[in-house]
């Protein structure tokens, strides 16, 4: 079987630990969730191509691929190796043999080890294994982030409602120095933001960060292929740091933030547990004042605090600052509509017009909109609240659309006119009343699609209606047709009826 390549963003990624931040291997596989080996023949390949970071501009998927797979050369995928942990935590069962976890293990992987190889590999690495491993933190190396289990009540005097704090932790792995911060929930938009609050605290990057398997850190909690949330590795790019989750269930690879949530519950949330606080601004003044004196308490078996040791050690280590602060971004995909836009919250952006009908990802924030394809950014954008607007590039628009198009605005008429002149007539109302010739085809279809649910009787009465009462769109004949307005005669000389056929008005069925 053929072992399937990597995605350009994960191809991207190696070269970028590797070139740029320098990490060894084994960092790398685990920050990007690969095979070490697979890590290794990629870095190989690289060298091979002669590829230096950063990429060029023009790279594309297509040709990356191309340089580092030459034409007809094959890749043989590695037998997947049995979970070993799992085996000697099931043995525990003293009705578990190792006979039947192989059958277990053949039956998902049918092309797996023979059963002598599969006790030999668990044999030979349970003589690896040793009870527990004390782990050396260099200066500036890593920092590890969780949230604390219990949580800070926030009373909202006005409505009487309480609100669980969020207590989220940040340790340097070298000096124990400590940032926390309570937020309102745990999601992606708090998530992001306490990072980018611990790392201006600590002024400064470290190497490594060390998440838990959370939601909103790993899109897959998987243990064998895990992946990082897209927006969660934007801000590791951002501030050039590798990403490497804790193992699930292994609370050693992180014991550093576990003792450090600890201690932070102790210190923070056991001092404020009798007081009442009615903001996040007022809990976070207390959470403040209290950190401050646990990084400046003593230790009791080493010389000096936090602090010293944080000032002595991390702080120098560490990398400095980006100029420009991160701003959240969300990734969205997107399918390119035949008008050659995307669209956003309600609002269409345009991409260029070759890319009809191709699956693209869009990256947004409060002010901008980035517009991907194959990893290429191809649009970008200023964010628009406009609901049903469009933000269109000329540099994006085809030179002739009856050229460079198969949908014109002659073809949809002549559509629309298969259901009937009213709706006919309704389509070169709606391709007339847009600045933009290709802004008004998603409504055209969207009203010739109506059929499909009314049948063409129906909404050729719909958009009859709909014309003698001058609201020939999408949404007013789609009420039309909700209501049954199309079934009701209308009257003569009573043509300007607008509340009939408002989105609020349940019409006659909801009586019956």
């Amino acid at each position: 079987m053929a072992r399937e390549t990597l995605s350009m963003r994960k191809v991207s990624e190696v070269l970028r630990l590797s070139l740029e931040q320098r990490l060894s291997v084994r960092q790398i596989a685990r920050s990007c969730c690969l095979a070490r080996s697979t890590v290794a023949d990629y870095l190989s390949r690289a060298r091979v191509a002669q590829l230096a970071w950063p990429l060029p501009a023009e790279m594309d998927e297509e040709r990356l691929n191309a340089l580092l797979f030459p034409v007809g050369e094959r890749h043989v995928e590695r037998r997947l190796l049995p979970d070993m942990p799992y085996i000697r935590n099931e043995l525990r069962n003293p009705h578990v043999t190792l006979q039947l976890l192989w059958e277990e293990y053949r039956t998902k992987t049918a092309d797996g080890y023979s059963y002598s190889q599969y006790c030999q590999l668990y044999r030979d690495w349970l003589g690896t294994q040793r009870i527990s491993l004390r782990q050396e933190h260099r200066a500036g190396e890593k920092l590890f982030v969780d949230y604390a289990g219990d949580t800070i009540p926030i009373r909202n005097a006005q409505a009487g409602t309480i609100t669980e704090g969020q207590l989220f932790v940040a340790v340097l792995g070298c000096s124990n120095y400590t940032y926390a911060e309570v937020t309102p929930t745990q999601n992606l938009f708090d998530w992001i933001g306490a990072h980018v609050r611990a790392l201006e605290f600590f002024q400064g990057v470290p190497v490594v960060v060390v998440p838990d398997n959370t939601r909103t850190a790993v899109t897959s909690p998987c243990r064998y292929a895990p992946d990082i949330n897209r927006t969660y590795q934007d801000l590791a790019e951002h501030y050039r740091f590798a990403v490497i989750p804790a193992r699930s269930r292994k609370p050693k690879d992180k014991a550093k933030v576990e003792v450090g949530v600890l201690i932070a519950e102790r210190w923070i949330l056991a001092a404020l547990r009798h007081h009442t606080f009615f903001s996040f601004g007022e809990v976070n003044v207390a959470v403040k004042q209290l950190l401050t004196r646990m990084n400046d308490h003593p230790f009791k078996k080493l010389p000096g605090c936090r602090r010293e040791v944080f000032d002595r050690m991390d702080r120098p280590a560490l990398k400095a600052l980006p100029e420009r602060r991160y701003e959240l971004a969300e990734w969205k995909t997107m399918k390119v509509n035949i008008d050659y836009h995307v669209e956003l919250a309600g609002h269409y952006y345009s991409v260029p017009h070759r890319l009809i009908s191709q699956q693209v990802m869009g990256r947004y924030t409060q002010s901008s909109v980035e517009i991907f394809h194959q990893s290429q950014r191809v649009a970008a954008h200023v964010r628009s609240s406009r609901k049903g607007g469009f933000s269109t590039l000329k540099e994006h628009q085809p030179p002739s659309h009856a050229k460079y198009m198969e949908w014109t605005p002659d073809r949809l008429i002549d559509w629309a006119d298969t259901i009937g002149p009213n709706c006919a007539e309704v389509t070169r109302k709606i391709i007339a009343s847009r600045p933009l010739v290709a802004h008004g085809y998603r409504a055209c279809l969207g009203v010739i699609r109506l059929s499909q649910r009314y049948g063409n009787d129906r909404v050729e009465r719909a958009c009859e209606v709909a014309l003698k009462l001058s609201v020939a769109n999408y949404s007013r004949i789609e009420n039309i047709l909700k209501n049954g307005r199309d079934r009701i005669p209308l009257q003569e000389g009573k043509t300007d009826s607008p509340t009939m056929i408002h989105d609020n008005i349940r019409g006659s069925k909801y009586y019956h």
